[in-house]
């Protein structure tokens, strides 16, 4: 490849990240056949958005206008969308309920939990099944087996697809919307990823309206912030559930947090490494120290123990 290929490819990436804050379900499709047509233009197209959402987080807020006081009128206070989204993800962790305006009507929701290292399957009415990771809470509906609302962790949705009623899942203020379709969703801490096996999903439907087909991810850092789309092998997408982490430019914070649902024990990662990037497969172990040492050579970092969990830090730890 030449350098003026390089550029050219920079250039596009740098096109598709602009085009796609404000994209329809048509500039999706037209990303997605971009992406396929050449390996180094999601390599490309990683890089910039990287860039491009690092550089959003540095920038300073905007300083909130003053309203004139009225003296006639009683104060109102009207907090900001995106804090308003974040106490209710709280209240609902800590209530167990998710807020009301997001409920399809008629609903009578219950809870289904795991706890760190526990694997549970669900059963719907409907012949779909969802697979739940460790230290997960979903919500569903006894009156609708075609909705969930996956409040934390990580889950795998295995759909029957029915046209006249599509499955919705509700995670980290986003709703998806299944179009036949197998795809894990997980929601952590304000941020959502899915990634897609098999079938279609749309992703924001009254929105953004990102139609994932096989082999791409997605992932929201927080709500209303755009969200970034990635290829991963298809075979890749819920592999959790046969010990396998598969990855392709993920944190080790993100990382951390995985190990510590599918281990049931606490790992964490220090400022120092959590935004050091990985690609490539970390294999569960049931000694969970020995799986955590692994994953930490792998990484090239260090695990240490920090209570009755990890830590990794800067260093390497070798293969136990």
């Amino acid at each position: 490849m030449t350098d003026r290929d390089v550029q050219r490819i920079e250039e596009e990436a740098i096109a598709w990240v602009v085009r796609l804050r404000d994209a329809g379900a048509e500039d999706w499709d037209a990303f997605t056949l971009w992406l396929e047509a050449d390996p180094a233009h999601l390599t490309a197209y990683d890089e910039v958005a990287l860039a491009d959402l690092a550089a959003e987080e540095l920038a300073p807020a905007p300083r909130p206008v003053q309203p004139a006081w009225t003296p006639a009128a009683a104060p109102v206070y009207r907090p900001d969308r995106r804090r308003f989204l974040g106490w209710s993800a709280a209240a609902a962790a800590v209530a167990g309920m998710v807020a009301w305006s997001t409920l399809p009507a008629g609903a009578a929701l219950y809870a289904v939990e795991t706890g760190p290292g526990q694997h549970r399957r669900i059963d719907l009415a409907d012949g779909s099944r969802i697979d739940l990771n460790g230290a997960t809470r979903i919500q569903l509906d006894r009156n609708n087996a075609r909705f969930a609302s996956l409040e934390r962790g990580e889950a795998l949705f295995t759909v029957v697809h029915d046209e006249t009623r599509p499955f919705e899942v509700e995670a980290g203020g986003a709703r998806m919307r299944d179009l036949g379709t197998t795809f894990n969703v997980v929601a952590e801490r304000g941020a959502v990823e899915v990634g897609v096996s098999e079938g279609r999903v749309l992703f924001d439907p009254g929105g953004a309206a990102v139609n994932l087909s096989p082999g791409m991810n997605l992932r929201r850092a927080a709500a209303e912030a755009r969200p970034v789309v990635s290829r991963t092998e298809p075979d890749a997408v819920g592999s959790w559930r046969a010990g396998r982490l598969s990855y392709r430019s993920a944190t080790v914070g993100q990382i951390a947090g995985d190990l510590t649902r599918n281990l049931g024990v606490s790992v964490r990662a220090s400022p120092s490494v959590a935004q050091q990037s990985f690609t490539g497969v970390i294999m569960l172990d049931p000694d969970k120290g020995a799986a955590v040492r692994r994953a930490a050579s792998l990484l090239g970092v260090s695990a240490g123990r920090s209570g009755d969990g990890w830590i990794l830090t800067v260093g390497s730890s070798g293969t136990p």
